[in-house]
């Protein structure tokens, strides 16, 4: 029976320590893999047909500045059709070689999906038949998703910052900041 001790247990058995942690939420499982073994996880699940992992529904990046050696998190969500079964697989990146191999040759929607992480993560997919920019222009020399920017123009003077909870005094009732 397809459940999240047995997908669990099959990847152990199988990888051994380069599975290294795992978590459930809302009945689904995410495990937590060495990035090596990205392509050799993703192609086990999907041969083994007591896990038939055999479509990848999402593919995506996390930005987690404060991790350092592991800013980037690439996710990837795969799905068992036949058993309506999903599992959750992450690898850690380091920011400064955010290198992970394709998985465009397992699951053919990884191909675009990996393009969208490289254009807003700067994720590399290596082995990647065309990692091109997707939604942002060629000329952007940064990746917009990563936390490495404020979230506001700093150099903006048309805006007055007690408007925006900055400076001068508020009361709160009988609090005042």
């Amino acid at each position: 029976m397809l459940n999240n001790q047995f997908v669990y247990d099959q990847l152990v058995g199988k990888f051994g320590e380069g599975i290294f942690g795992y978590e459930e939420n809302f009945d689904l499982i995410s495990i937590y893999a060495e990035k090596e073994l990205n392509l050799k996880i993703l192609q086990f699940l999907y041969d083994q047909e007591d896990l038939g992992f055999k479509f990848m529904t999402d593919l995506t990046a996390i930005h987690y500045p404060n991790n350092l050696g592991e800013e980037l998190v690439v996710t990837y969500l795969l799905y068992n059709m036949p058993k309506n079964f999903h599992v959750r697989l992450k690898f850690a990146l380091d920011i400064n070689k955010p290198d992970i191999y394709t998985a465009s040759n397992i699951h053919p929607t990884a191909n675009w999906l990996e393009r969208e992480c490289f254009d807003f993560f700067g994720v590399n997919f290596i082995g990647h038949p065309n990692l091109i920019r997707v939604m942002n222009v060629d000329e952007m020399d940064y990746h917009p998703l990563r936390k490495e920017f404020p979230l506001e123009d700093q150099t903006r003077t048309d805006k007055d910052d007690e408007m925006f909870g900055r400076g001068g005094n508020f009361n709160f009732g009988n609090i005042t900041i």
